[in-house]
């Protein structure tokens, strides 16, 4: 009864008229005019023959250059090699989230052998046609009608006030409900195997004008530092090849450059003045318990009565930083303190500072995720001001720098441990 009264929804959604505006082509098959390569290298998308290629490497997403709501988007879409796999973003964030290669969104699964899933991905949610698979929020879809590999296959989607309607090759297959966000980015996704796309086309729907929490974040203008594939943007001497290495979507140190000083550090190549800093990183060494000084909030640290300084013990996995401005004293630490990352360390431990340059170069509180996991960075440098805002929580906010330079490259300290990086992003103010 069950499978009857489905199939009598999916032959009338299939039959609805969409009203709206006329098609828009989304590719013009000669560039990629309307999109924003956000996270991959420059050859991983590339137009040949009137055909949008994607590579697969480094692991990450294109998107168009503005926002989405209620639309019909058709695409062809065509696997190279059996197992390939990509997706289809809706409603997506202009950037990656934390600790991953790909945006908060509504993933539409485009898959050899398994396509058409309807799932959400990094904090986006939504109902799914079917009851949850082994108590995953994700939309079965009720047959596989995609062609094999080397062969186009035809998606149609409807998209209307958060309810999503998937045909493939002719026929609706499946559907999912209470998408949230429901308005954002329309994104191709690179996920490791070559993919090619073609007829991309869209009929905008009239808008339900949805809130604020509903829509998906606005492109603000940051520019990647990273391609995932390589470290043009960046100066990396003799000693350091093979130590600061690419690993697709993440920039891994091992810790041991053999550079020497200051070229131990990872420096771009170009300089900055006024700018905001997004940056991912971890510690994913080996963990062991040590003892670190504990910081009060105006910048010293707590001694005893015979003033010997106190100890605590933490669960340490190694430190790093980013140095800000061409100057290792304008440095946002990262560590395990139990005070937390971001402080500015150059300030904070100089006794010929003010006390309140001191006690703002401290941070506020403990933003840091546990051990070993991803955190994010958000710096903002205005003047010789910063404010580091970790995991969503300002930490420093407006300090004053007397003296730092007024303009500078930036870096990824090496202080001998292993850390990681990812989703390197930053936007001139000036």
């Amino acid at each position: 009864m069950r499978k009857a009264v489905l199939a009598v929804l999916v032959t009338l959604l299939a039959g609805s008229t969409a009203t709206g505006g006329d098609w828009r082509s989304l590719f013009n098959s000669e560039d990629l005019s309307g999109w924003v390569n956000v996270n991959c290298a420059p050859e991983t998308w590339v137009v040949r023959d009137g055909i949008l290629v994607c590579t697969g490497v480094p692991k990450g997403f294109l998107r168009t250059d503005r926002q989405y709501e209620n639309f019909v988007l058709e695409l062809d879409w065509l696997h190279v090699k059996e197992g390939g796999n990509s997706g289809l973003f809706l409603f997506a964030d202009a950037l990656p989230a934390v600790g991953s290669p790909y945006p908060r969104s509504i993933e539409v699964q485009i898959r050899d052998g398994n396509p058409g899933d309807i799932f959400p991905i990094k904090g986006a949610s939504m109902c799914p046609w079917y009851p949850p698979k082994k108590g995953r929020v994700r939309s079965i879809p009720s047959e596989n009608r995609v062609k094999p590999a080397g062969q186009w296959n035809h998606y149609r989607l409807e998209v209307r006030d958060g309810v999503i309607t998937l045909a493939v090759n002719g026929k609706v297959v499946n559907r999912a409900y209470h998408a949230n966000p429901r308005k954002g980015y329309i994104c191709l996704e690179s996920e490791g195997s070559e993919i090619h796309f073609r007829n991309i086309r869209i009929r905008e729907l009239p808008s339900s004008n949805p809130p604020a929490d509903v829509v998906a974040d606005q492109d603000e203008g940051f520019v990647a530092l990273y391609s995932g594939v390589d470290l043009k943007a960046w100066k990396v001497p003799a000693g350091s090849k093979g130590h600061w290495r690419p690993k697709d979507w993440i920039l891994d140190y091992d810790g041991k450059s053999q550079a020497k000083g200051d070229e131990r550090h990872l420096w771009t190549k170009d300089e900055f003045a006024d700018f905001v800093l997004m940056v991912d990183w971890r510690l994913p060494g080996e963990v062991k318990i040590d003892s670190v000084p504990v910081v009060l909030p105006d910048g010293s640290t707590l001694k005893d009565s015979n003033g010997k300084e106190v100890r605590v013990p933490v669960l340490d996995a190694g430190d790093s930083g980013i140095y800000l401005r061409g100057t290792s004293k304008a440095q946002a630490n990262i560590w395990n303190w139990p005070v937390g990352s971001g402080e500015i360390w150059g300030y904070r431990t100089d006794k010929k500072m003010p006390p309140e340059v001191r006690r703002a170069a401290t941070p506020i509180q403990c933003a840091d995720n546990p051990v070993g996991e991803w955190n994010r960075f958000v710096i903002t440098m205005r003047g010789s001001r910063v404010t580091v805002v970790l995991n969503g929580v300002t930490v420093i906010r407006n300090a004053e720098l007397p003296g730092v330079p007024a303009r500078g490259p930036i870096a990824l300290q090496h202080h001998g441990d292993p850390v990681q990086f990812a989703n390197i992003f930053v936007k001139k103010l000036d």
